[in-house]
């Protein structure tokens, strides 16, 4: 088995697995991208916020493989929600990367007291009709800010990337995107590590003589969630990938899908 890729409703195809590159430091970021590339991963996910637009740009460029062959994704940041200003950030992100066009753009945040959550969505929507972004979405919206977006504009996001592990598993939010034919995407995916200690996770990790992040990675990739760890050591790196060759029966899953989240403090 390989990693699979899901279906969009821009009519491409995203891979189910990506590398995350939030708090990763510039002065990293080229070489890590590079290194994951030549691994095998297809997908690439950053944000104006994280500062290594460029950075990733050049370890896609120094990685040898070909540019159509990888899925790379960035964000609008909050401040630029007028409809010229998310126009002219786009521009910026496009250049950073130096890339023609991206296969992702996304809102990063709501914002809904601003009141320009769909401003920002009709500027994506136009640049998505110049094809420099295949695929439009948002990212930390909630249902009612889907409904806001789809409602003004006709155009369903093809994406919503939210925070997302066996400890948080946002059932309700999950339901609604799959209702209206949004691929979820999940940031922090194994919780920034908290998840790898859980008691299930780990009797499934010593069942399947996996790590507890690789079943953590298998989960989120059956239940057709799109995932992207991040991490700079090449040992995680190879680790996280390597997740294609095995599968979780159905009482293992339903295991992690009970996973109860923990009282909040």
């Amino acid at each position: 088995m390989t990693i699979p890729t899901f279906r969009l409703n821009s009519g491409y195809g995203i891979p189910a697995l990506g590398l995350g590159t939030y708090k990763l430091e510039p002065s990293l970021t080229a070489n890590v991208v590079e290194r994951a590339l030549q691994l095998g991963y297809r997908h690439i996910d950053t944000a104006a916020l994280y500062g290594n637009e460029a950075e990733v740009g050049q370890g896609l460029r120094g990685s040898g493989v070909p540019r159509e062959e990888v899925f790379v994704t960035t964000k609008l940041w909050n401040d630029r929600h007028r409809h010229d200003d998310a126009l002219r950030a786009f521009d910026q992100s496009l250049s950073l990367l130096g890339l023609d066009y991206v296969d992702l753009y996304l809102i990063h945040w709501p914002v809904p007291a601003d009141g320009l959550m769909v401003e920002a969505w009709q500027a994506l929507i136009d640049i998505a009709a110049t094809g420099r972004a295949r695929s439009i979405g948002v990212s930390n919206f909630q249902s009612e800010d889907l409904a806001a977006v789809i409602d003004a504009t006709g155009v369903v996001p093809a994406v919503n990337q939210i925070e997302l592990h066996p400890l948080h598993q946002q059932r309700d939010l999950r339901s609604v995107d799959t209702d209206l034919g949004i691929v979820t995407e999940a940031w922090s995916p194994l919780g920034r590590g908290a998840d790898l200690g859980n008691d299930t996770v780990r009797a499934l990790a010593a069942e399947t003589g996996r790590s507890a992040a690789q079943v953590v990675l298998r989960w989120l990739i059956q239940l057709g969630i799109v995932a992207f760890p991040k991490t700079s050591r090449p040992e995680r790196l190879a680790e996280n990938l390597a997740i294609g060759d095995f599968e979780l029966r159905t009482d293992q899953m339903e295991r992690l899908n009970s996973i109860a989240e923990p009282a909040s403090a």
